[in-house]
C-alpha cells in the first residue's frame, strides 16, 4: 500500500487579491508620485492586462485614483493609513465560502441541521479578518525607502526609449537592488545568533 501523504496547505488569497495588494504597496512606496501599470507590471513581472482589471476594480472601490493623458497615471486615492488591509481583502475576495453550507442556496449536506462545523469555520474566518483589520497599508509599507529601492529599480522606459534588457540582466539587477535595500535580511530563527 502506498504511503499516505497529506495534501499541502491550500488556504491562500486569490491571485486577484494578491495583485491588488501589490498594486497598493507599489503606490504606497512613493505616495506623491504617479505610477503606470507598465511600471508595476515590470516590478512584479505580472501581465499588464491582469493589472488593468485590478486597477479598475481598486478605482471603483475608491482606493486608487487614475489620471488619463500626458503625465497621467495612478496613485492612492487616500492616505495609506486610511486604507485597511482587512477591507481590501474583503473587497477583492468576496464572500468567504469555506464549505457548502456557507453558500446562499440551500445545502445538500445530510447533517446541515445539526452540524456545528459552520459555526467553527465562521469563527475562524472572523479571526482571520480580525487580524487583518488591525493593519493598514501604511503599516505594511512602513519601510518605504527599502520598498522603493526594490520596486522602483526597474521602471518602464520613457516613451521613445528602445533599449532592450535581456531577462538575465533584469533578474541580476533586481537581485542587486534587493540586496542594496535589505543588506542583512533576517534568516531562520535557528540560524540567528543570541
Amino acid at each position: 500500500m502506498a504511503p499516505f501523504h497529506p495534501p499541502r496547505p491550500t488556504m491562500k488569497l486569490t491571485a486577484f487579491t494578491d495583485y491588488s495588494l501589490r498594486v497598493l504597496i507599489y503606490l504606497a512606496a512613493e505616495p506623491g508620485r504617479r505610477a503606470t501599470i507598465a511600471e508595476i507590471s515590470a516590478a512584479f513581472d505580472i501581465r499588464e492586462n491582469h493589472l488593468g482589471k485590478v486597477v479598475h476594480h481598486l478605482g471603483k472601490g475608491g482606493w486608487v485614483e487614475t489620471v488619463r493623458g500626458k503625465g497621467g497615471g495612478l496613485m492612492l486615492a487616500k492616505p495609506a493609513q486610511e486604507i485597511g488591509v482587512g477591507r481590501i481583502v474583503r473587497h477583492t475576495e468576496g464572500n468567504a465560502i469555506p464549505a457548502e453550507c456557507f453558500a446562499t442556496e440551500e445545502s445538500d449536506c445530510a447533517i446541515v441541521q445539526c452540524c456545528r462545523l459552520k459555526g467553527v469555520l465562521a469563527e475562524a474566518i472572523a479571526a482571520f479578518y480580525g487580524v487583518l483589520d488591525h493593519y493598514t497599508l501604511a503599516d505594511i509599507t512602513h519601510d518605504r525607502k527599502a520598498l522603493s529601492g526594490i520596486l522602483h529599480f526597474h521602471r518602464a522606459p520613457p516613451p521613445g526609449h528602445c533599449h532592450e534588457h535581456r531577462p538575465h540582466d533584469i533578474a541580476v539587477s533586481l537581485r542587486w537592488a534587493r540586496r542594496a535595500a535589505c543588506p542583512h535580511p533576517p534568516g531562520p530563527a535557528s540560524s540567528r545568533r543570541p
